[in-house]
């Protein structure tokens, strides 16, 4: 199969041919019909993320395709499914899983970290059966790829942890894929929205998105009392889209008393441990919840929203490129983020 990968971390990432995947007992085989481009694949090439082990190594873990080879134990999956693949993938079997808490399995799989990814023609998943999603005829690839890790984690994220209501006060701070998805779906469930980052670009396509607000977090003196005088007191929810120790510190302490503090952005490198307001925490009785990713079970409310036109995820999507464009984009992060969502959808 073609496929990019690299052979040692921070190296060269190339597009050549390698050998096509082959399905596991419980496991599938999908071709790729699109991949999204993530700052997640980034982390994990530069080698931030402790699960990636063996070279050469394929990226990619927003992927949307057709099941091409299924294997013998798989039950409620055949050759011509189309799916979506969560990015964070459950056995099925641990004490998590059976909790429903698939997405952080005790033994999960992840394409483009613990396997090989979708920056490929073919890609192998496991444990198919309790993670795949179907992907409804109204959806294509190209917009169910740019869900990815980024529009789903947000959903989660501001839905089921964050618990927004109507009305309430949502801050989002970073606003590239990640913060842009957390507004729309925010201004979707009836809240109102701050959008916070360093680049005008950047505000101008929250603003367009809906954001009631947008704040220059370097054009202000004191981000977080521009916060608390835009929302009268505090947002009921912040969300760090970043994971830098400025915004995940900010977003505890733009908090209304009780607010929701929600960490999206990853914790990577030497931002592992953070610095947080604790007396803040105690004094306001915040709560602080993490997000990462989301079960394949729940995905069922945001396709609906997305078919009934509620949510608008392809509004996010800056481009499609082919393959080795693609590795170009991923490399080029360590300068500069594209500005919305990039999808491979030629390889």
């Amino acid at each position: 199969m073609r496929a990019a990968y690299y052979e040692k971390f921070n190296g060269d990432i190339k597009v050549g041919n390698l050998i096509d995947p082959v399905p596991s007992t419980g496991g599938v085989v999908i071709e790729v019909k699109a991949n999204g481009v993530c700052r997640s694949d980034w982390h994990g090439w530069v080698g931030h993320d402790g699960a990636i082990s063996n070279f050469p190594h394929v990226p990619g873990h927003e992927c949307a395709g057709t099941i091409v080879a299924v294997g013998k134990d798989v039950l409620h999956w055949k050759k011509g499914d189309e799916v979506i693949v969560p990015f964070s993938c459950g056995c099925g079997i641990c004490p998590t899983c059976r909790n429903g808490n698939e997405h952080i399995c005790d033994d999960d799989f992840q394409p483009g970290f613990t396997g090989w990814g979708a920056f490929a023609q073919y890609m192998a998943v496991e444990y198919a059966d309790v993670n795949l999603v179907a992907l409804p005829e109204q959806i294509s690839h190209t917009v169910a790829a740019s869900l990815g890790c980024r529009f789903m984690t947000a959903f989660r994220g501001v839905v089921n942890r964050g618990g927004i209501k109507p009305g309430q006060w949502v801050a989002v701070h970073g606003c590239g894929g990640v913060g842009q998805s957390a507004l729309m779906i925010a201004k979707a469930f009836g809240a109102r929205t701050v959008a916070i980052d360093v680049n005008d670009a950047t505000l101008a396509q929250a603003k367009a998105l809906g954001a009631e607000h947008v704040v220059n977090a370097g054009q202000v003196d004191d981000v977080v009392a521009a916060i608390m005088s835009l929302t009268g007191g505090g947002a009921q929810v912040s969300l760090d889209a970043l994971g830098s120790p400025i915004t995940a510190y900010n977003s505890i302490a733009c908090l209304a008393k009780r607010g929701r503090h929600v960490q999206i952005g990853l914790a990577a490198g030497d931002h592992q441990d953070m610095k947080i307001p604790m007396s803040l925490v105690i004094g306001r009785e915040l709560d602080i919840y993490g997000s990462h990713g989301m079960q394949g079970h729940k995905y069922g409310q945001m396709l609906d929203m997305i078919i009934k036109g509620e949510l608008e995820p392809e509004k996010l999507i800056d481009r499609t490129v082919d393959l080795k464009e693609g590795t170009d984009v991923l490399m080029e992060m360590s300068k500069v983020s594209p500005s919305g969502v990039v999808v491979i959808d030629r390889f």
